[in-house]
């Protein structure tokens, strides 16, 4: 597959090194985001891809739009020849969505609907989607493998990728010109070599690395870790970490798959290795040279004890297979975090 790839959500933290990765590997992606979750740049390009064009050199095709918006998606479509779809954007806050589920149903599904009813009118019928190990719930085995049940979601935010999997699996069986692949990530940390892009989340981090990381330089006082007396080696909760680089590059496997022209396939994608609070706490420790403050509190609810993957059918079906280690993705972070202690933001506000 050549040719013009649309990646939607393209400015945030997966979709600017996937868009990264696409150009490395010799593909033109094409990024829409509504600016929701990225910060705009001084050429009004957003800052995450006014990077990735420093580090590769080239410009990056980019528009403002909303997929609510469906005369900009068309607009779009006709405007371009794309051979297929990365599709990241959404909502993506579990706490938030739990508050506010209404507009995660409207956002993540109606979004997803736009979009696919606008590649079906314009004949591109090829899709990579960024879902999420969430969709397993509360594993009922270990390594979790793609045939483990899903749809027991926690929260509203697995939920919406649990039924936009499902629309998908739908749309390919009811027209078998639709080809898409449906990627389960596990938990992506990590930033490019270069320090230049990394995730830089708005507000408090939901997400435990990125909050550890700016305990370590300096923006925040203290960590919480949820819960120390989980069914685990230290008591506190296992997560399967894998590296933004290495998730990005699965996005490219994806992409070569789809020519196959194999109906709908599911992948995880993780290193198969689970960590605890406290082992990424003391892994980021090493990276950077800085004691990291953290208390106990009370279990959250809706948090599992562990999750991680195996993700040998990645590594059969796409030749793909994780292969940077828990120290490389701390490294990384630190680059990224030292160099940029307020992320994109020249502002220091939290």
């Amino acid at each position: 597959m050549t040719g013009k790839i649309l990646v939607t959500g393209g400015a945030g933290y997966i979709g600017s090194h996937c868009v990264l990765e696409l150009v490395e590997a010799g593909y033109i992606p094409v990024v829409i985001d509504n600016f929701h979750n990225a910060i705009k740049g001084e050429t009004g390009l957003p800052e995450s891809l006014q990077r990735v064009e420093e580090i590769v050199k080239k410009e990056i095709e980019f528009e403002e739009v909303d997929l609510l918006d469906e005369r900009a998606l068309h607009n779009l479509f006709e405007k371009h020849k794309f051979s297929a779809v990365l599709h990241f954007a959404g909502l993506k806050a579990v706490g938030e969505s739990v508050e506010n589920p209404l507009q995660y149903y409207k956002v993540n599904l109606t979004g997803t609907i736009r979009l696919m009813e606008t590649m079906n009118v314009h004949g591109v019928k090829s899709l990579v989607f960024s879902s999420s190990a969430t969709v397993y719930g509360d594993p009922e085995y270990l390594p979790i493998d793609e045939n483990h049940p899903v749809g027991r979601c926690t929260n509203p935010y697995g939920k919406t990728k649990y039924f936009i999997e499902e629309m998908i699996k739908d749309v390919c069986k009811a027209d078998k010109g639709w080809n898409a692949i449906l990627l389960r990530y596990f938990n992506p940390i990590g930033a490019h070599k270069s320090g230049k892009i990394g995730e830089d989340p708005q507000g408090i981090p939901n997400n435990l690395m990125p909050y550890v990381a700016q305990v370590a330089v300096g923006r925040r006082e203290c960590l919480c870790v949820f819960g120390d007396n989980y069914n685990t080696a230290d008591g506190t909760g296992v997560r399967d970490y894998i590296h933004i680089v290495d998730l990005a590059k699965g996005h490219i496997a994806a992409l070569r798959k789809l020519c196959e022209n194999s109906g709908c396939k599911v992948y995880n994608l993780g290193t198969g290795t689970g960590y605890s609070v406290l082992q990424m706490v003391q892994a980021m420790e090493k990276a950077s040279g800085k004691k990291i403050k953290y208390r106990i509190a009370p279990r959250r609810d809706g948090d599992i004890a562990s999750c991680f993957a195996n993700p040998n059918l990645a590594a059969r079906d796409l030749g793909w297979k994780a292969v940077f280690g828990l120290d490389k993705m701390c490294e990384d972070l630190w680059r990224w975090q030292s160099q940029n202690p307020t992320g994109f933001s020249k502002s220091t506000a939290s």
